[in-house]
């Protein structure tokens, strides 16, 4: 073997293991492993888990912030000011910051995210081709799927159809989409159905971003979905306006979202930050409503959208951090409740991205955490020191070291 793991904690309640690693795979889970290894590590009863998955990140808009505030912390606010920012960014820049944010993720156990990278006439495919680049660069050491995200919209700008099928053809995994920043929302899911179809990928969009349930296109997407066969390929991001539905309601919403096998990722940072503005008093949390979704069946994740700009003034790209905020945000911290929150950066992502091989069991990738603490339970609420993570098998940070092994 490569390396074995000796006594880790894989699941509470039971004895300890031994977990083998051969050629980037996980070989075999025993209490006892006889076989030789070229390295042995000594859990000492800590947790060994699968690592985690960060489902939403725009990486080259992080780190900006201190170049140009938002005042009012408003939606509204942070566009225009990332509109301004945006023409600005060279590709060095970004692809300082957005390693940047990679390191963060990688010294924090995450081993995939999925980065919402946009373009558009103003600022060309600048930041886009720097992901591209940093997809390639870093792919032994995180992997980056990377989605054609058009902010500003696909039918109201003048040649952003276009610079949609080229951001295709440069070699996007996902198509990306934000019908309530177009001219009609249903064409733009329309039509970045037809080109999902067109090139065979599967679809993510920043959805339904409001505090008010006025003008929502979750159903239209569900029942188009279900309509293209799409079940388990689409994504969506934020849907604060679910949250705003009255409970009947509600509920019919989400059995559509859960048989169109949509899943749903909960930013808590961002909505948090920018939700409810306008409320003078009584404020709302303005999220997504992520026990009614789970209790529904639908696959909710958490994840962490921006890091320190105007949409999000703070962040370090830790998936904990935005585990421990959800808990009372979302209402999750209950006992029940609490086990079902750790799967949300996890298994939860996993499947939400299409990811095969992933997960502690025998014959899947060796991605993984050794983490600072006996409990799994206590996983989120202890925030434990990242003791060693693994990408394929291969140790990328260690807590030993005072950055990534990799970068």
């Amino acid at each position: 073997m490569d390396l074995i793991f000796r006594n880790v904690r894989i699941t509470d309640g039971q004895p300890t293991m031994d977990v083998a690693i051969d050629k980037g795979k996980i070989a075999c889970i025993s209490p006892t492993i006889t076989l030789p290894a070229k390295q042995e590590v000594q859990g000492n009863g800590n947790v060994l888990m699968p690592a985690f998955v960060e489902g939403h990140l725009h990486l080259e808009k992080a780190h900006v912030m201190q170049r140009k505030a938002n005042r009012s912390g408003t939606l509204k606010e942070a566009i225009a000011v990332t509109a301004e920012l945006k023409p600005t960014l060279t590709q060095e820049d970004i692809f300082e910051r957005s390693t940047q944010v990679l390191r963060s993720l990688v010294q924090a156990g995450t081993t995939h995210v999925r980065a919402h990278a946009e373009f558009d006439p103003t600022q060309g495919f600048t930041g886009f081709d720097v992901v591209l680049e940093l997809r390639k660069k870093f792919r032994e050491v995180i992997d980056i799927q990377v989605v054609a995200f058009p902010q500003e919209g696909i039918l109201k700008l003048p040649g952003m159809q276009q610079m949609m099928v080229t951001a295709m053809e440069k070699g996007a995994d996902v198509v990306g989409g934000i019908p309530y920043n177009d001219s009609s929302p249903h064409e733009h899911i329309d039509h970045v159905f037809n080109l999902a179809r067109q090139f065979g990928k599967d679809i993510d969009f920043h959805q339904d971003f409001a505090d008010s349930a006025d003008n929502m296109s979750i159903e239209y997407l569900a029942r188009k979905t279900l309509k293209e066969g799409y079940q388990g390929r689409v994504c969506v991001g934020h849907l604060t306006s679910l949250g705003a539905v009255a409970p009947e309601r509600r509920a019919d919403i989400i059995s559509l979202i859960r048989d169109a096998g949509i899943s749903v990722m909960c930013l808590p940072a961002t909505d948090l930050h920018l939700g409810a503005r306008g409320d003078s008093h009584n404020v709302r949390r303005s999220l997504a409503p992520v026990r009614a979704l789970r209790d529904g069946g639908v696959n909710v994740c958490l994840a962490t959208n921006n890091i320190r700009n105007a949409f999000t003034p703070y962040g370090t790209g830790d998936l904990l951090n935005i585990a421990q905020l959800a808990l009372p945000a979302c209402h999750l911290g209950g006992a029940d409740d609490q086990a079902t929150v750790l799967p949300m950066l996890t298994t939860n992502p996993a499947k939400a991205l299409g990811l095969k091989n992933y997960g502690l069991a025998p014959g899947n990738d060796a991605d993984l955490i050794l983490v600072d603490t006996r409990s799994v339970a206590d996983v989120i609420l202890d925030l434990p020191a990242r003791l060693m993570v693994l990408k394929r098998g291969k140790i990328v940070a260690s807590s030993t070291w005072h950055r990534s092994i990799a970068f």
